[in-house]
């Protein structure tokens, strides 16, 4: 899915300037498999990853980007981890801070599938024979799977 209308909007009013907005990272498991997705713009792996719309709440978010860029449907179990991403700056010159949200989810239904111009590659991978991530994805990864009932606050 293309950027988001109302970050456009944003966009024409504070240009380049750095927005702090709500993210999510979705961590769906099948089995003892996670589904990760080869993003398009920086050809690294990562879980199913978004931004949560305005009013949207955030475990329908990631049920959302689940559908919209892999096609399947998914049970949002819990939240496993939050904190803030470094900060980004796109090729365009945008910034941005994004407050990630990340759940524990387990696949329901549907084929995974690159169902969107964000990502190259999809699939299921083996929890201990995973592609190489950044260690912030990892982090996420190991907060969903690690079974704890209370969330990780990233401090």
């Amino acid at each position: 899915m293309p950027i988001p209308e109302f970050i456009l909007d944003l966009r024409e009013d504070v240009g380049n300037g750095e927005l702090w907005m709500p993210g999510v990272t979705a961590v769906i498991q099948r089995e003892h498999q996670i589904l990760l997705c080869q993003r398009a713009d920086n050809r690294s792996w990562t879980p199913i990853t978004g931004i949560v719309d305005p009013g949207e709440e955030p475990a329908v978010a990631a049920a959302r980007e689940a559908m919209e860029e892999a096609g399947v449907t998914i049970r949002v179990d819990r939240l496993a981890r939050v904190g803030p991403t470094d900060r980004v700056t796109y090729p365009t010159g945008d910034r941005a801070v994004y407050l990630d949200l990340t759940f524990a989810c387990t696949w329901v239904c549907g084929e995974a599938y690159v169902a969107d111009d964000e990502s190259i590659d999809m699939g299921w991978y083996a929890v201990d024979e995973l592609p190489p991530m950044g260690p912030h994805m990892l982090a996420r990864i190991e907060a969903a799977l690690s079974g704890e009932e209370r969330a990780r606050f990233r401090t």
